[in-house]
């Protein structure tokens, strides 16, 4: 069973060194640091995560990785002005196994549009079912046609899939 693979999933997102990178519900932080890599040292991850026993958990895999770019911001995702981060300020945003635990996905999304440059990418990463003990459960499932309509209904324009594993879907849009 080929779980998602965050490094593999942002290598197919196509970042590059310099770009400056949120992700957003960083979770333990394996997108910000498979992120944190392909930006290199010239570039920026900032990794959003509202509950704070994750962020000791996103410096200690940045520490081990010995990566310097990345920096933790406890900050809420829902909520305009809540991830901490100046307007129009980031590259590309990473939105990975996210949708499915936020209850106001709306919120999320006008937050994306205020932090991402013009032209700036997205890679929603999220699970294509509930797999009986894997996953979210059934009714938090939010399928991949109402995750790419709910992007573009608000300006996004899609630009492709990507292989996201045996059990998610991923796509790229573009703000």
């Amino acid at each position: 069973m080929a779980f998602s693979n965050p490094e593999e999933n942002v290598r197919q997102f196509g970042l590059y060194p310099g770009q400056i990178v949120a992700d957003l519900g960083a979770g333990v932080g394996r997108y910000s640091v498979a992120a944190a890599k392909a930006v290199g040292e010239t570039g920026r991850v900032y990794a959003v995560e509202v509950q704070k026993n994750f962020l000791q958990n996103i410096k200690n895999a940045a520490d081990a990785e010995k990566l310097s770019n990345i920096e933790v911001i406890w900050g809420d995702i829902e909520r305009y002005g809540k991830t901490k981060i100046r307007d129009k300020m980031v590259d590309a945003v990473i939105l990975a196994n996210v949708l499915f635990q936020v209850e106001d996905k709306q919120g999320v999304v006008d937050e994306i549009k205020r932090i991402l440059k013009p032209g700036g990418q997205v890679l929603v990463v999220d699970w294509q079912d509930a797999y009986g003990g894997v996953g979210p459960a059934p009714h938090l499932v939010v399928p991949y046609d109402a995750a790419r309509a709910l992007f573009e209904e608000n300006g996004f324009t899609f630009v492709r899939n990507i292989a996201a594993g045996d059990h998610h879907y991923g796509f790229v849009v573009q703000g």
